[in-house]
Order: C-alpha cells, then structure tokens, then sequence
C-alpha cells in the first residue's frame, strides 16, 4: 500500500492499540501499531505515512518527548496525541508544540476520521520544508547504490524510461526504486528529493 495511507499508532495499552489499528483498516488506512515510542523511532516504516496517533502517557518516552525527538530529528510526520481526561492540559501543551490534534481516548469515529482528514490535507498543502544537512546525509546513507544512481538521474529531470535507458534496467524496475527512494527519504514527491539534494 502507499505510504499516503499508513497510519501509525503509538500507544503501550495493547487493547486500545489494537483497537484504534482494527477501525484504521476498516477505513481502508494501512494501520502500523507499535507498543512504545522506542519501537516507532527504530522501525524503518515510521518515516513514512499519513500521521502518527501517540498516547500521552506511556513507559519510557511519552507522547510530549516523542514529539520533541520527531521535530528534533526532521520528521514531518503529523502527530494527533490520544488523551485521557486528567491529561487535557498537556495534550494542549502538545498542540501548542505543534501537534496537529488531540483526541479524548477511545475518540470517536468523527474524530478520528476528521484528525487523519487533516493531517492529509496537511500533507497537499505544506510547502517543502528545509530538512538539515546532516538529516539528507542520514537519509541518502539508508540508500543502495543503485538507489544512489537512481536519484542522481532523478534530480536532473529525467524520466523513468530514459533512467532505465541509461542504466540498462526495466522501467519497472525504475518505479520500485523511486518508490523506495521516496520512502528512504521521506519525501513527498521529486520537488523534495530536488530541495534535499541542492
């Protein structure tokens, strides 16, 4: 599935966890749960997606840390914080931080629906943002060689059918390369991959 409909959920209570997960793939979302904000920063798959619902409180990192980590390290991912009732002036905290929302726990179905509608309207309408050099760095070092030559033709404008010409690879193969490039490097579309690489 594209990464345009993964949604993360970030939360250590397995039940609401599985739960929120099961109502994402009713809606059609490609729902990734992870039990703490630890397993989400390590796993490949969380530098991609729609948005990310993060408990408030958990072991370990909390929802307001992770937050803090995300926009340290680049991540553009949109966060919603998922609350429960005695936490709301920490969840406002968050959104005075940048989160994009903040649902009551269990949330709704309006809710939640009308928190993943915003992140991707978010998502179309946010202009490329200046990712740091050594972030690019970070990104391109997760790239095959392959990749690498991939991108380079990428940046220079050219098609897929001339980048497989001059490699000596299927068009196909092309695709599957950009999409993983796109995924690596967290970039929505080929006007990131060209501001990264300026």
């Amino acid at each position: 599935m594209v990464e345009a409909c993964r949604v993360h959920v970030v939360d250590d209570d397995a039940s609401a966890r599985l739960s929120l997960c099961a109502f994402l793939k009713a809606h059609g979302f490609e729902a990734v749960g992870h039990a703490t904000a630890e397993a989400f920063l390590t796993d490949m798959t969380s530098e991609t997606g729609l948005c990310v619902f993060v408990d408030l409180r958990m072991p370990g990192l909390g929802g307001l840390e992770l937050q803090k980590l995300m926009q340290d390290s680049g991540r553009t991912l949109p966060v919603i914080i998922l609350t429960a009732y005695g936490d709301i002036p920490q969840a406002v905290e968050a959104v005075k931080r940048g989160a994009l929302d903040f649902i009551e726990k269990p949330g709704n179905e309006t809710q939640l629906l009308a928190a993943i509608s915003a992140a991707a309207s978010l998502a179309a309408h946010r202009p490329p943002t200046a990712v740091p050099h050594r972030v690019v760095s970070q990104r391109l070092a997760r790239l095959t060689g392959r990749e690498k030559e991939v991108l380079d033709h990428l940046v220079l404008g050219m098609t897929s059918k001339h980048i497989a010409d001059q490699l000596g690879i299927s068009q196909r193969t092309v695709e599957i390369h950009r999409s993983r490039i796109r995924e690596k490097m967290e970039a929505r579309g080929l006007s990131d991959l060209i501001g990264m690489m300026r």
